[in-house]
């Protein structure tokens, strides 16, 4: 995965959004809370996320918990809703099973 998409980068350049900022406040998601929005709406895993950036699972419970406030949401499902209903994001479709 790459860390720094066109849809990413466009994120950080542009706070003003045609669904209106991300955030809904003055405050701006942090380039990194940026990332690891992106992943958690991808699907991924504190521990996964954590192994992808290098850091630890506290640290990217930390930034989601500064993502939340941030949004005004409780969970990572509405903050991703949030990320994917103002097309911050492109999620590739889930591989199809193979019989």
């Amino acid at each position: 995965m790459e860390p720094f998409s066109r849809a990413y980068d466009r994120l950080v350049t542009e706070t003003h959004l045609p669904g209106g900022p991300l955030n809904g406040s003055a405050e701006t998601l942090s380039p990194r809370e940026l990332e690891i929005l992106e992943m958690a709406a991808r699907g991924l895993t504190n521990d996964q996320m954590a192994k992808n950036l290098q850091i630890s699972v506290h640290g990217v419970k930390f930034h989601l918990g500064s993502i939340y406030r941030k949004l005004g949401v409780s969970n990572r499902t509405e903050a991703a809703v949030q990320f994917l209903m103002r097309g911050q994001a492109v999620v590739p479709p889930a591989e199809p099973e193979r019989l």
